[in-house]
């Protein structure tokens, strides 16, 4: 191997100190001052690599080697350092401290690339605290929606206060963006987050594409009522409702069997929260996902018609809003050729697979193309402390992307 497989381990190492909970777990939300100690020490292997380094304006951690033609379209690799209340060690760092290593590789190999190269951990890829993800990926890109900057998190923090803490200027995102045409193409490494590789048994694959994720936030109404004394008959029990679009969710995500298609409701808020008082009003998340865009579509219209159906039958008034909306996107084939080609050197056998989860790659795809590659990722478990990737199939990993950067670079 070229790169350095012993100071990658080490660098997961240190980072896995920044919010550790537990034995193995991490809890480092977006925009808060353990990101903050995340991005700096970062930060400094990155410089220690060659690199300038800055945090932009939607919060992202930038790290940059200039080219010695400057004004060519950059190759940005990069992934995350946020990560979920209850989560691992390796979502998303796995692709920061990869291009890390992949740079500092070149520099000991004195590899000096005519096209400037940005790594960069992107800012609240997880969505979690502001429930919108993808925030810094987009905001570079331009992408942002209206209102973004108001969402709140559970403790009444508006993104936008969040940001200003964090040190950014959201009046100055202009500043921070990325010109159509400027970015080359965009690579990620990730832990697959699912059982493919470790069922095949297999370190490495190939990403063919992303599912689309449809993100849905229903509110119902009823009537709260004493729990003691209005009959069931008359009820407007907001939760019973709830409860049966909750059902007819994973009824109409599995009728295909299968088929990749996956639908969850992760969060539910239920008012007024009292074990003697007949719930008034729920608001919960659905989270429908499939890579076959027209049958998720066909899947989220019969999700729409059961939510009516059900909240007539209970006599509750509802409400949809729709927080995300992103169709399949697919890797580019001449990225996907090279990291094959990486894999056949070092005499990998790399399945190709697509990925359920998003992740910035799929915000990326809209400006440029992209290509990933996954890391097996122990019983498919992700977004819990039990997360694991080997450092031996990490190291791996980092060899092709280490490859692949430097097929591309002579393109």
């Amino acid at each position: 191997m070229k790169i350095n497989a012993e100071r990658l381990a080490g660098h997961f190492e240190a980072m896995s100190l920044i919010g550790k909970i537990g034995e193995t777990g991490t809890c480092r939300p977006t925009m808060t001052t353990l990101e903050k100690q995340a991005f700096e020490l970062a930060s400094g292997w990155m410089q220690d690599a060659g690199m300038t380094t800055h945090i932009d304006h939607f919060g992202n951690l930038v790290g940059r080697l200039k080219g010695t033609d400057p004004s060519l379209p950059v190759l940005m690799m990069g992934s995350h350092l946020d990560s979920q209340p209850y989560g691992g060690r390796f979502d998303g760092v796995a692709g920061v401290l990869s291009a890390i290593e992949v740079m500092q590789t070149m520099k000991e190999q004195g590899i000096r690339p005519r096209r400037s190269i940005d790594v960069v951990s992107f800012a609240d890829e997880e969505g979690w605290r502001f429930n919108k993800g993808l925030f810094g990926s987009r905001g570079i890109l331009g992408k942002l929606e209206e209102g973004e900057l108001q969402r709140m998190d559970k403790d009444g923090i508006t993104r936008e206060q969040a940001l200003i803490d964090f040190g950014c200027d959201p009046h100055k995102f202009l500043e921070s963006e990325y010109k159509p045409g400027s970015i080359h193409c965009f690579l990620e490494l990730h832990i697959e987050q699912g059982p493919v590789l470790d069922l095949a048994n297999k370190p490495i694959g190939v990403v063919s594409g992303i599912s689309g994720p449809l993100w849905l936030t229903v509110t119902l109404r009823g009537m709260a009522g004493h729990a003691g004394s209005v009959p069931m008959p008359i009820r407007q029990d907001a939760l019973l409702g709830a409860s049966e679009i909750v059902v007819a969710l994973n009824r109409i995500a599995t009728q295909v069997p299968g088929a990749p298609t996956v639908g969850t409701v992760g969060t539910m808020q239920v008012f007024p929260a009292s074990r003697n008082i007949i719930p008034e009003e729920v608001r919960f998340t659905v989270d429908l996902r499939d890579i076959d865009l027209d049958r998720r579509n066909r899947y989220e219209k019969q999700l729409r018609d059961e939510i009516a159906a059900i909240a007539a039958k209970h006599r509750l008034s509802v409400s949809i809003s729709e927080d995300t909306n992103s169709e399949p996107r697919y890797c580019a084939q001449w990225i996907k050729d090279i990291i094959h080609q990486q894999c056949r050197e070092l005499r990998l056998d790399a399945p190709e697979l697509m990925s359920g989860p998003f992740h910035d790659a799929m915000a990326l795809s809209y400006a440029c193309d992209y290509g990933m590659i996954f890391v097996r990722c122990k019983d498919g478990i992700s977004h819990n402390p039990l997360e694991f990737a080997s450092y031996e199939d990490l190291a791996l990993g980092t060899e092709v992307l280490y490859g692949t950067v430097l097929e591309i670079l002579k393109k």
